[in-house]
């Protein structure tokens, strides 16, 4: 499932989590927008990052249905990602939603998709949306090859996706833990 329209990137390098997104908000083949912030950090009892690729509209409601599971199970990431993973699959409405997440905290990284899949990735690396496989490749490389920080590492494979992918660019919004 490829969602055009972003990329989103996260890396654990250290005692660093960093997130990273590019700006770029299309529709159909127009760019409408270049400074949209994709990527967020969700204060509350653990600060957790969170990113989203796909409609605009869609991820806002689930960044909403997301920070309700934080606090409905006391800001434990992998039981509010699975609690949203299950209604996401289940409930027609939220069934519908063309989008998906990657959160982190300290500790975890997920990917949460809208059939109900939370996937935890094995090299600390997160890759979404339509420059995730190009941002994935720069990562990896970086992590085997250089010694730079998880925030360096985000924000040049984010320079490298935007050279490449077309829906994506260099309007790039980092966070980090």
């Amino acid at each position: 499932m490829v969602f055009y329209g972003t990329t989103i990137l996260c890396v654990r390098r250290g005692n660093k989590v960093v997130m990273g997104g590019d700006g770029q908000v299309t529709f159909d083949n127009t760019i409408m927008k270049k400074t949209a912030k994709k990527v967020r950090v969700i204060e509350g009892k653990n600060k957790i990052l969170a990113g989203f690729a796909g409609s605009v509209a869609d991820a806002f409601t689930l960044f909403e249905k997301f920070e309700a599971k934080l606090k409905e199970h006391n800001w434990q990431l992998q039981r509010a990602v699975v609690e949203l993973a299950k209604d996401w699959r289940t409930d027609k409405i939220l069934r519908r939603l063309e989008a998906i997440m990657a959160v982190a905290d300290k500790e975890n990284s997920y990917i949460l998709s809208g059939n109900g899949e939370v996937i935890e990735p094995e090299d600390g690396i997160i890759a979404i949306g339509s420059g995730g496989a190009y941002a994935l490749a720069a990562a990896r490389a970086m992590m085997k090859f250089t010694e730079k920080s998880a925030r360096e590492i985000v924000e040049e494979s984010l320079k490298i996706v935007s050279d490449i992918c077309i829906y994506s660019n260099d309007s790039i919004t980092v966070e980090e833990l």
